[in-house]
């Protein structure tokens, strides 16, 4: 089945309120293997949205459209879809009760406008709204339909959970499983890997980027709910194979839940000493529920004098290699893991810029060290951040590597790209 997306809403081409509802259709969507073709979003304007409806509706099966059912005159979603899809549209009583009921209850009184929201499809048929005033619509013309939904987000999610997506779940005449694979890189650089995994009808997969990451989503259709899942596990592990560690994890939500989990399930606790990230790693990290039992110390350490201070860098150390640099990272994580009592902890120093460049530092350079207190070994590496340019892209990134540092190391996994020390190593070493 292929559908397209269509939001409604002056509001929307202006600007006024952000488009949260096409990010989360066209996910639910994708999840139950529904092709989405094209997004739209159109003005309150009957014209354009009847040749948008008349052009979607040949060339998809199922158009999905949030807005447009509002009691005022320019709310004229469903009876311009009815018009394109043969349809007419009637008085409903109960309906009209349930708005009344509505109205009631918080003390208002409805406009004589409002009767347009009791207005339902004659030939499809209503879509219940427990959770506002307006019913949606759902239209049929051959093998073409329309569902409408609401455009306030919370009422639009409800109606598709309860509603909508049963309903798309019966059309389909098959089971749907779906399973998220979270991918540390970029999209070019996984796809260029795993290209060929996604050409397969099904199970299907998709690729979403994000900052440093990416998520590939697997989904199976299949005649059960057994047999849709070991599809979609079976694609899975094609791509892990393929990925190798650089797939941290399934159906998580972000690194962090991975990383306190690693943490947990091996009885270990980390500790963050961190400068230009300014504790954003020890923020991801008490995001996660439960993260108290293992991570208790989180050191923000922007000045030189807190890092002296809190961490027991040397000033010399400081002086001789600058702040921005790999003896003094090193030296911030092992500073942490002493402090804080952790088996591990990370030290980040860097240039997030705009300005502070340094000879041979440019804005971007970051220093990430991992101390493993049990072994008395660490990871030093130094990034390149400064392509992003943007000061939030660079500190995000870096606090990234960082959360990855801290999984390998619990897990005992490799630190690509990483230079070994121990607190004795000479610092010159460290200057890379």
């Amino acid at each position: 089945m292929t559908a397209e997306i269509i939001c409604v809403g002056t509001e929307l081409l202006l600007g006024d309120i952000v488009n949260t509802n096409a990010q989360f259709l066209s996910r639910e969507l994708a999840e139950l293997g529904i092709s989405v073709l094209h997004q739209h979003v159109i003005g309150d304007n009957p014209d354009r949205l009847r040749a948008l409806v008349l052009q979607a509706k040949q060339r998809s099966d199922l158009l999905v459209f949030s807005g447009g059912l509002g009691p005022t005159e320019d709310d004229l979603t469903k009876e311009t879809v009815a018009e394109a899809f043969g349809d007419t549209l009637q008085f409903d009583e109960a309906e009209w009760q349930k708005i009344l009921d509505f109205f009631a209850r918080t003390n208002r009184r409805p406009t004589p406008n409002n009767r347009k929201q009791a207005m339902v499809p004659t030939k499809g048929h209503k879509v219940l709204n427990d959770h506002g005033t307006a019913p949606g619509a759902w239209f049929e013309d051959g093998a073409h339909c329309a569902v409408l939904m609401p455009g306030v987000p919370r009422e639009m999610k409800a109606m598709w959970a309860e509603q909508v997506r049963p309903l798309l779940e019966q059309r389909q005449n098959c089971t749907i499983h779906s399973r998220t694979l979270r991918v540390l890189g970029g999209e070019s650089a996984i796809a260029s890997k795993v290209g060929a995994l996604f050409e397969s009808a099904n199970p299907t997969a998709a690729i979403y980027c994000k900052t440093g990451e990416c998520e590939i989503r697997v989904t199976a259709r299949a005649a059960n709910a057994a047999e849709a899942e070991a599809a979609c596990n079976a694609r899975l592990a094609q791509f892990k194979d393929i990925l190798g560690d650089a797939a941290y994890d399934i159906d998580v939500p972000a690194l962090e839940y991975t990383v306190v989990r690693a943490l947990r399930e091996r009885g270990l606790h980390a500790a963050t000493a961190e400068s230009c990230t300014g504790g954003m790693v020890a923020e991801r990290l008490t995001n996660v529920p439960g993260s108290s039992e293992v991570f208790g110390f989180g050191f923000v350490t922007y000045a030189e004098a807190a890092k002296q201070q809190m961490l027991g860098v040397a000033a010399e150390t400081i002086e001789h290699y600058h702040v921005v640099s790999g003896p003094v990272a090193a030296a911030m994580a092992f500073g942490a893991a002493k402090a804080s009592g952790a088996e591990l902890a990370v030290g980040i120093t860097g240039l997030a810029g705009p300005g502070g460049a340094l000879p041979g530092k440019p804005v971007g350079t970051v220093y990430l060290a991992g101390a493993d207190a049990r072994t008395g070994h660490g990871f030093l590496m130094r990034l390149t951040l400064g392509g992003y340019r943007e000061r939030s892209v660079i500190r995000t990134r870096a606090a990234l590597y960082a959360l990855d540092l801290l999984r390998r190391m619990a897990l005992g996994l490799p630190v690509p790209d990483a230079t070994p020390f121990t607190p004795e190593t000479d610092a010159d070493t460290l200057d890379i």
